[in-house]
């Protein structure tokens, strides 16, 4: 008895201490550098990369399908979207920006936008629900390119007239989630925010920009990833000098929304190193990977701890289940273990 109530006050006071978190590879490939992920489930997951490279897995990561997209075959796709095991929505960098779309699992893909712009390069994709999406690219003439879509990906609208940026100011296309479309709670309308970096950081939409309290000044500085928890609206923001990835100082900023009003605090404790992505696994915990490692939160981002100093470009969790998925380069994929 005496020896189970010293247990009972073990788990009360020390519950942190009895969890563990690891990373599991799930699978590697040489010369092969991931940067899109979309994680639709606990079985179905896509990965884009370079060399016109795509993945798919349909059994959790156990086992891939891999594919070169024909006539993009050295193109870098720098982010993925997936709806399901047969519909995916492929960013492909660089002049002429191009977005391409599969409906029968990767056996055929479509050009969907096609941008030949000078100076044209496509930097993240994100998606309220199956339908309204959203793709910015680095400034032309100094305004953010921006292009929505209400058709699952079919057909893309550019907005002529996007936010104006600073000089030195741009996006980085590090992990596909430098913007984020949600739902204002307060306001009931689908809104979008994305971070800048550079010689200038700033959170911006259509209406505002605002100077976020993160690291800047230098062109491999700033914001890099964006994530909002839509049961809380709240927010983090998190990025470093990708020059010098074992820095931590002012890497990570937490955010509160509140219509058009925007709170910033700091984490107590924040993640080690450059972070080229966040993610919220729910209200409280949170994943941040980068090239300096993985580490993770369980008090909703004010402490983080590293379970991993193995370098990852981009992390996410399923959309519909539980299943948290890293990959980066040399083509590493591995899965989050909680």
């Amino acid at each position: 008895m005496d020896k189970l109530f010293c247990f009972i006050i073990l788990l009360l006071t020390f519950p942190s201490s009895l969890f563990s978190q690891e990373i599991h590879l799930l699978s590697h490939r040489d010369s092969l550098s991931i940067r899109g992920l979309s994680v639709v489930d606990d079985n179905v997951i896509w990965v884009s990369g370079t060399n016109g490279t795509v993945g798919k897995s349909l059994d959790g990561g156990k086992t891939w399908h891999w594919m070169t997209v024909k006539n993009f075959e050295k193109r870098d796709f720098r982010d993925i979207e997936a709806f399901d095991r047969y519909t995916a929505i492929v960013m492909a960098v660089a002049e002429p920006a191009q977005i391409i779309k599969t409906n029968d699992g990767g056996k055929n893909w479509k050009v969907v936008l096609s941008d030949s712009t000078h100076g044209m390069f496509l930097d993240a994709m994100d998606f309220l629900g199956d339908s309204i999406g959203i793709v910015v690219g680095d400034p032309i003439d100094n305004q953010v390119y921006i292009a929505f879509t209400r058709n699952q990906g079919d057909k893309w609208i550019v907005e002529l007239n996007g936010p104006t940026l600073k000089s030195g100011e741009a996006l980085f296309a590090a992990s596909g989630t430098n913007t984020k479309l949600f739902w204002d709670q307060k306001r009931k309308i689908s809104d979008f925010l994305f971070v800048s970096g550079g010689l200038h950081s700033r959170l911006i939409n259509d209406d505002q920009a605002i100077d976020i309290p993160i690291i800047q000044g230098k062109q491999t500085a700033g914001a890099n990833s964006l994530a909002i928890d839509p049961s809380t609206s709240r927010g983090i923001i998190v990025g470093g000098d990708y020059a010098n990835d074992s820095a931590s100082a002012s890497n990570c900023v937490l955010i509160s929304l509140n219509g058009d009003k925007i709170q910033w605090s700091s984490p107590a404790a924040g993640p080690r190193g450059y972070k080229s992505c966040v993610e919220f696994l729910d209200s409280k915990r949170l994943i941040a990977c980068g090239t300096s490692g993985v580490d993770v939160s369980q008090d909703g981002g004010n402490t983080w701890k590293q379970i991993s100093n193995q370098g990852f470009h981009v992390c996410r969790k399923a959309k519909n289940g539980q299943l948290t998925v890293l990959a980066g380069a040399n083509g590493r994929i591995a899965r989050l273990k909680w």
